[in-house]
Protein backbone atom coordinates (compact mmCIF):
# COMPACT_ATOMS: atom_id res chain seq x y z
CA UNK A 1 0.00 0.00 0.00
CA UNK A 2 1.00 3.39 -0.52
CA UNK A 3 0.79 5.64 2.43
CA UNK A 4 0.71 9.41 0.71
CA UNK A 5 1.69 11.56 4.50
CA UNK A 6 1.10 15.09 4.46
CA UNK A 7 3.10 17.42 7.31
CA UNK A 8 5.60 19.85 7.73
CA UNK A 9 9.46 20.65 6.28
CA UNK A 10 10.05 22.51 9.96
CA UNK A 11 10.79 20.16 12.90
CA UNK A 12 8.02 22.13 15.46
CA UNK A 13 8.83 22.74 18.73
CA UNK A 14 7.09 19.99 20.57
CA UNK A 15 9.43 16.65 21.14
CA UNK A 16 6.63 14.58 20.52
CA UNK A 17 6.47 15.26 16.98
CA UNK A 18 9.44 13.97 15.77
CA UNK A 19 9.37 11.08 18.58
CA UNK A 20 5.69 10.22 16.66
CA UNK A 21 6.75 10.37 13.03
CA UNK A 22 10.15 8.45 13.47
CA UNK A 23 7.47 6.14 14.58
CA UNK A 24 5.15 5.99 12.08
CA UNK A 25 8.08 5.89 9.66
CA UNK A 26 9.54 3.08 10.90
CA UNK A 27 6.25 1.10 10.87
CA UNK A 28 5.44 2.28 7.24
CA UNK A 29 9.17 0.82 6.36
CA UNK A 30 8.83 -2.62 8.75
CA UNK A 31 5.01 -3.28 7.23
CA UNK A 32 6.07 -3.81 3.85
CA UNK A 33 4.32 -0.76 2.58
CA UNK A 34 5.42 2.37 1.42
CA UNK A 35 5.21 6.01 1.88
CA UNK A 36 4.85 8.91 -0.75
CA UNK A 37 5.66 12.30 0.77
CA UNK A 38 6.42 16.04 -0.51
CA UNK A 39 10.27 15.02 -1.01
CA UNK A 40 12.34 17.57 1.49
CA UNK A 41 14.75 16.62 3.51
CA UNK A 42 14.43 19.02 5.91
CA UNK A 43 12.48 19.16 9.50
CA UNK A 44 9.41 16.39 10.28
CA UNK A 45 9.14 15.19 6.48
CA UNK A 46 13.32 14.18 6.62
CA UNK A 47 13.08 12.50 9.73
CA UNK A 48 9.76 10.10 8.28
CA UNK A 49 11.48 9.88 4.99
CA UNK A 50 14.88 8.71 6.67
CA UNK A 51 13.22 6.30 9.50
CA UNK A 52 10.95 4.82 6.35
CA UNK A 53 14.50 4.11 4.52
CA UNK A 54 15.94 2.98 8.28
CA UNK A 55 13.69 0.52 8.47
CA UNK A 56 13.93 -0.99 5.15
CA UNK A 57 10.75 0.93 3.15
CA UNK A 58 10.47 2.70 0.17
CA UNK A 59 10.08 5.98 -0.53
CA UNK A 60 8.55 8.46 -3.20
CA UNK A 61 8.94 12.07 -2.59
CA UNK A 62 6.81 14.33 -5.25
CA UNK A 63 8.62 18.02 -5.10
CA UNK A 64 7.95 20.92 -7.21
CA UNK A 65 10.74 22.77 -9.38
CA UNK A 66 11.33 25.50 -7.06
CA UNK A 67 12.35 23.18 -4.18
CA UNK A 68 14.93 21.53 -6.23
CA UNK A 69 15.92 24.72 -7.49
CA UNK A 70 16.55 25.38 -3.57
CA UNK A 71 18.24 22.51 -2.99
CA UNK A 72 15.64 21.27 -0.30
CA UNK A 73 14.85 17.78 -1.72
CA UNK A 74 16.05 14.58 0.02
CA UNK A 75 19.01 13.09 -2.02
CA UNK A 76 18.36 9.11 -0.78
CA UNK A 77 14.92 8.33 -1.73
CA UNK A 78 14.16 5.46 -3.50
CA UNK A 79 12.17 7.27 -6.35
CA UNK A 80 11.87 11.36 -6.63
CA UNK A 81 8.87 12.93 -8.72
CA UNK A 82 9.42 16.52 -9.90
CA UNK A 83 6.67 18.60 -10.70
CA UNK A 84 6.61 21.67 -11.96
CA UNK A 85 4.43 23.80 -9.27
CA UNK A 86 2.23 22.84 -6.21
CA UNK A 87 -1.01 21.99 -7.77
CA UNK A 88 0.76 19.06 -9.81
CA UNK A 89 2.16 17.75 -6.71
CA UNK A 90 -0.36 17.49 -5.32
CA UNK A 91 -2.39 15.97 -8.20
CA UNK A 92 0.57 13.62 -7.97
CA UNK A 93 0.80 12.82 -3.97
CA UNK A 94 -3.09 12.34 -4.82
CA UNK A 95 -2.98 9.91 -7.77
CA UNK A 96 0.46 8.06 -5.86
CA UNK A 97 -1.63 7.51 -3.05
CA UNK A 98 -3.69 4.50 -1.35
CA UNK A 99 -4.85 5.58 1.75
CA UNK A 100 -3.83 9.33 3.39
CA UNK A 101 -2.45 10.43 6.45
CA UNK A 102 -2.34 14.53 7.52
CA UNK A 103 0.61 14.74 10.12
CA UNK A 104 0.57 18.03 13.04
CA UNK A 105 1.34 20.28 10.54
CA UNK A 106 1.01 23.59 8.55
CA UNK A 107 -0.91 25.60 6.45
CA UNK A 108 0.14 23.69 3.18
CA UNK A 109 -0.55 19.74 5.21
CA UNK A 110 -4.00 21.57 5.66
CA UNK A 111 -4.76 22.41 2.26
CA UNK A 112 -3.52 18.96 0.93
CA UNK A 113 -5.30 16.66 2.91
CA UNK A 114 -8.37 19.03 2.86
CA UNK A 115 -8.58 18.17 -0.99
CA UNK A 116 -8.36 14.67 -0.38
CA UNK A 117 -11.25 14.75 2.57
CA UNK A 118 -13.34 16.66 -0.04
CA UNK A 119 -12.22 13.86 -2.82
CA UNK A 120 -13.48 11.15 0.10
CA UNK A 121 -16.63 13.15 0.57
CA UNK A 122 -17.95 13.28 -2.78
CA UNK A 123 -16.86 9.55 -3.62
CA UNK A 124 -14.33 10.35 -6.16
CA UNK A 125 -11.63 9.13 -4.04
CA UNK A 126 -11.92 5.58 -2.47
CA UNK A 127 -9.25 5.99 0.30
CA UNK A 128 -9.07 6.08 3.62
CA UNK A 129 -8.40 9.90 4.77
CA UNK A 130 -6.95 9.88 8.37
CA UNK A 131 -6.22 12.78 10.61
CA UNK A 132 -3.06 12.20 12.67
CA UNK A 133 -4.67 14.17 16.12
CA UNK A 134 -1.31 13.65 17.91
CA UNK A 135 -1.80 15.57 21.07
CA UNK A 136 -5.23 16.84 20.44
CA UNK A 137 -3.59 18.52 17.20
CA UNK A 138 -6.82 18.31 14.89
CA UNK A 139 -9.30 19.17 17.72
CA UNK A 140 -10.50 22.53 16.18
CA UNK A 141 -10.91 20.65 12.80
CA UNK A 142 -12.34 17.63 14.54
CA UNK A 143 -14.86 20.29 16.09
CA UNK A 144 -15.53 22.32 12.52
CA UNK A 145 -16.74 19.12 10.94
CA UNK A 146 -19.03 18.16 13.69
CA UNK A 147 -20.30 21.91 13.13
CA UNK A 148 -20.67 21.61 9.51
CA UNK A 149 -23.29 18.41 9.88
CA UNK A 150 -24.53 20.16 12.91
CA UNK A 151 -25.80 22.90 10.93
CA UNK A 152 -26.80 21.07 8.01
CA UNK A 153 -23.97 21.48 5.55
CA UNK A 154 -22.55 18.59 5.69
CA UNK A 155 -23.55 14.68 7.07
CA UNK A 156 -22.54 12.32 8.71
CA UNK A 157 -22.39 9.78 5.21
CA UNK A 158 -20.31 12.73 3.72
CA UNK A 159 -17.76 12.41 6.03
CA UNK A 160 -17.69 8.28 5.95
CA UNK A 161 -13.92 7.71 5.16
CA UNK A 162 -12.28 10.51 6.97
CA UNK A 163 -11.01 9.38 10.16
CA UNK A 164 -9.35 10.92 13.31
CA UNK A 165 -6.79 9.03 14.95
CA UNK A 166 -4.86 9.69 18.15
CA UNK A 167 -2.03 7.16 17.53
CA UNK A 168 -0.25 5.06 15.59
CA UNK A 169 -2.45 1.94 16.55
CA UNK A 170 -5.66 3.50 15.44
CA UNK A 171 -3.73 4.49 12.43
CA UNK A 172 -2.83 0.63 11.60
CA UNK A 173 -6.67 -0.38 12.81
CA UNK A 174 -8.22 2.21 10.16
CA UNK A 175 -5.66 0.38 7.79
CA UNK A 176 -6.51 -2.63 8.54
CA UNK A 177 -3.04 -3.75 10.18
Amino acid sequence: MNITVYLGANEGNDPSLRKAVEELGTWIGMSGNALVYGGSKSGLMGALADSVLNAGGEVTGVEPQLFIDNELQHEGLTKLIVTKDMPERKTQMIELGDAFIAFPGGTGTLEEIAEVMSKVSLKHLNAACIIYNLNSYYDGMKTLLNHMVEKGLSSKERQTGIYFAENLDDIKQILGF
